[in-house]
């Protein structure tokens, strides 16, 4: 469909608007009474999520981010799929999976009895896919704008065996400035040191960012917290269906080696992942389904 076939069956007057995005993608406009949104089709990607009367944007948004298909937009929440990391048959497919680079379905758009915007977008097998990841399929996530942002990314197995994946949020948070910045909630737990060659070690006390950062927690469960003194605020991470979070900071060098990042712009990123990465593996059975949340609010100080 184009915009206007787009807007004409999923266009709800004065919250869901599809418009011509960046790099002429198709993205989704949301404004509601307590907050506004940006979403891409292509990617199944959250752009941007600001609260009412907020100056503030929850998501970071690479200003050199790649708008054009096979590309990975940089910034906002893209997602991990089937896989987290690098190709774990070691047979040369892309990092990540392959949902974050592909045009994406949109389903259904309503305003829920509880006054939030809800968006479903989705994705099924075709010969393509099952060239890259031979397995029958249907993936979709959920995106409730409100108060909170909500998002469910539900794994349908529509084969005759058994799958497995691994998979995250990969979510760029904006931060006013990483050396004001602490992750809480992860105090004593064990992580997968990535920028250590794996080694395996236990956090003390909580995050703080003063050096490339790529970690996996295990054993994680319920409420994740970024503390933000420069924003005067903490954002909560609230997620379901995950025993492992991912933190990541890309710092000087590796931020200026990518095209697609301003050189300065690891002082106003982080990301705090909700996944199932490492040993964290799902396995779905034929006609069973599985979903991953994450649900994001803001506390002012």
């Amino acid at each position: 469909m184009n915009i206007e076939q787009l807007n004409a069956k999923f266009g709800i007057a004065k919250q869901i608007e599809i418009i011509e995005g960046n790099g002429g993608l198709p993205f989704i406009s949301i404004t509601n009474s307590s907050a506004k949104a940006l979403i891409s089709i292509y990617a199944g990607q959250v752009l941007s999520f600001q609260p009412a009367g907020e100056s503030d944007d929850l998501m970071f948004l690479s200003d050199k981010a790649y708008y054009q298909e096979g590309k990975a937009i940089k910034g906002g929440v893209p997602i991990c799929w089937p896989w987290f990391g690098p190709d774990p048959d070691g047979s040369g497919r892309p990092a990540h999976g392959f949902v974050r680079n592909r045009l994406w379905n949109l389903l259904t758009t309503e305003i829920t009895q509880t006054g939030e915007t809800k968006v479903v977008l989705g994705l099924v097998d075709t010969e393509e896919t099952s060239a890259i990841w031979p397995h029958s399929f249907e993936l979709a996530i959920a995106i409730s704008v409100g108060k909170t942002l909500t998002l469910e990314l539900i794994t349908r197995n529509t084969d005759v065996k058994a799958f497995s994946i691994t998979q995250a949020f990969h979510t760029y948070f904006s931060v006013g400035d990483i050396d004001q910045v602490k992750v809480l909630g992860l105090e004593g737990k064990n992580y997968i040191d990535k920028v250590e060659k794996g080694i395996q070690k236990q956090q003390e006390g909580s995050i703080k960012i003063a050096s490339e950062v790529d970690r996996i927690y295990t054993n994680t469960s319920g409420k994740l917290v970024i503390d933000d003194d420069k924003l005067k605020r903490r954002i909560i991470i609230t997620s379901q269906g995950s025993n492992t979070a991912v933190v990541w900071n890309p710092w000087a060098e590796i931020c200026s080696q990518m095209a697609d990042l301003d050189n300065e712009a690891y002082k106003k990123l982080i990301c705090v992942e909700t996944t199932n990465a490492a040993d964290d593996i799902v396995i779905i059975e034929p006609g069973q389904s599985f979903k991953l949340v994450a649900i994001y609010d803001i506390e002012y100080k």
